[in-house]
C-alpha cells in the first residue's frame, strides 16, 4: 500500500521536532483539571519490565511530552489485537475507570493481522472496524474523547533501501473509520514510515530492540520509543486533541536514563 504525496509531506514535517510555545514551565499549570490519557494497544506501546529491558514501549515515553495534569495510564498489553483486548475484558476495565473529559488513545493492527490465530485476527474492512467502534462508542458514552492511531511501522526495507509498509489495509481501514465517525486520527503509520526512511537501513537499528542476542524489527529500545512518543505528542497537538499548554519538550532531547523498567508484579 503506497502513501499519497500529501501523507508523505505531512509525515516528513511531523517527523522532525519543532518548537511549541507552552504556557509557562511544566509545573505552572494552575488549577487546571486533570484529564487522563488512557492507551489501549499492543506491545509496541506497552509498559515493559526489568526482565524485558532494553525493550521499551512508546507509551512509556509519552509522559515526558505531556504536562503533569495530562497523565498517561498505559493499558497496552503485549500480543493483543483490537479483538482479544476486548474479549479479555481489558476495554471494560478502561471504560469502568475513564471519566468525562479524559482521552482514549487506540492503536491496534500488529496482532489483528495474524490470520492463523482466530483469537486475535480481524479483517481490516469488517471486524477490525467493528471492534474499533466498540472503543470509540464506549469512550463517547462516558464523555471521554476517543483518538485513533494507526499502527507504528516495523523496521523493513526493500533491496533498494526503501522503507516498506507492513500493515496492509489496516491503516487505510482505520483512516476511513476515523473519517466516518469523525474521530481524531494520529497517522503514526505514515509518520513512522517516513522517519524510518530518513534514518535508513543502518540508522534504524539504533531505534529498535537490536541487542547482541536479538534482532527485533518490531519493538523499540529507549531512543525508538522516545522518537515514536514524540510523533504521538506532535500528532495530538496537530489534531487539536491537546493544546500547546498540554505538551512540553517537543523540541528537546529526552535523556535515555529517564526510561526505567520496574520489576514485574508477582
Amino acid at each position: 500500500m503506497s502513501l499519497t504525496r500529501r501523507q508523505v509531506a505531512a509525515a516528513a514535517l511531523a517527523a522532525v521536532p519543532v518548537s511549541v510555545a507552552a504556557a509557562g514551565p511544566a509545573h505552572a499549570t494552575g488549577h487546571r483539571r486533570t484529564r487522563t490519557l488512557y492507551i489501549a494497544g499492543d506491545s509496541t506501546a506497552a509498559q515493559k519490565y526489568a526482565d524485558a529491558a532494553p525493550e521499551t514501549g512508546w507509551g512509556m515515553a509519552l509522559p515526558f511530552f505531556l504536562h503533569k495534569d495530562r497523565p498517561v495510564l498505559n493499558h497496552a498489553v503485549n500480543g493483543r489485537s483490537s479483538k482479544s483486548f476486548v474479549d479479555e475484558g481489558r476495554l471494560d476495565v478502561i471504560l469502568g475507570a475513564i471519566r468525562p473529559g479524559d482521552f482514549l488513545l487506540i492503536q491496534f493492527a500488529h496482532n489483528d493481522e495474524k490470520v492463523a490465530d482466530p483469537t486475535r485476527y480481524t479483517e481490516p474492512w469488517s471486524t477490525y472496524q467493528d471492534y474499533l467502534r466498540l472503543y470509540v462508542d464506549g469512550a463517547r458514552a462516558r464523555g471521554a474523547r476517543p483518538v485513533l492511531a494507526t499502527a507504528v511501522e516495523r523496521r523493513r526495507f526493500d533491496a533498494s533501501g526503501n522503507a516498506v509498509p507492513t500493515h496492509g489495509d489496516y491503516p487505510a481501514a482505520m483512516r476511513a473509520l476515523a473519517q466516518e465517525e469523525r474521530v481524531a486520527l494520529l497517522d503514526i503509520q505514515a509518520l513512522s514510515l517516513v522517519l524510518w526512511q530518513q534514518l535508513g537501513v543502518e540508522g534504524t537499528k539504533a531505534y529498535f530492540n537490536w541487542t547482541a542476542t536479538e534482532q527485533d524489527n518490531t519493538h523499540f529500545n529507549p531512543p525508538g520509543a522516545i522518537a515514536v512518543a514524540r510523533l504521538v505528542a506532535r500528532e495530538l497537538l496537530r489534531a487539536r486533541v491537546l493544546g500547546p499548554q498540554d505538551v512540553r519538550r517537543l523540541d528537546e532531547e529526552i535523556p535515555e536514563p529517564w526510561i526505567t523498567w520496574p520489576q514485574a508484579a508477582a
